[in-house]
């Protein structure tokens, strides 16, 4: 069963995300699709981009996680899922967030390996690919369609 099933559930995961008091085993993959439907619904995509840029790298700061080329802060794969969360929300507007919320994590993206469905394992995981956006050298339609 999901940790997150509400608005509520997610707006106290970002209180503590940006209150930099989130236990790191908190931080997990839902943790994360929960985030970004949370920055995507108030900021939109590029707005939530922003925000999970500064968010993800304090909180590995928070927890001595480093942000190098091999760890912390993953730019193409937090744009990615960005893109897929913003993909599931915005054709359906008039959806509340609790069913948003539960189709993002009811979605494809749920699978941790879902980026592999549109990268390579070598490009995905390049110190290129981390640093800054790469674009898929896979099948681009999973992208298209959030799954």
């Amino acid at each position: 069963m999901s940790a997150f099933r509400t608005y509520a559930d997610v707006s106290s995961l970002i209180e503590d995300l940006e209150g930099e008091r989130l236990p790191n085993v908190r931080w997990t993959h839902e943790a994360h699709l929960a985030a970004g439907l949370w920055y995507v619904w108030h900021l939109g995509a590029e707005g939530a981009l922003v925000e999970l840029r500064q968010w993800i790298t304090r909180h590995n700061d928070s927890v001595g996680t480093p942000n190098t080329d091999s760890s912390g802060y993953h730019e193409t794969i937090t744009r990615l899922y960005i893109c897929g969360i913003a993909d599931l929300t915005f054709p359906r507007t008039q959806e509340d967030f609790d069913s948003t919320l539960v189709r993002v994590l009811e979605s494809a993206m749920i699978d941790s390996a879902w980026p592999l469905s549109t990268y390579t394992k070598e490009r995905l995981f390049s110190p290129g690919a981390r640093r800054e956006w790469l674009c898929p050298n896979l099948k681009l339609d999973t992208l298209r369609r959030g799954n």
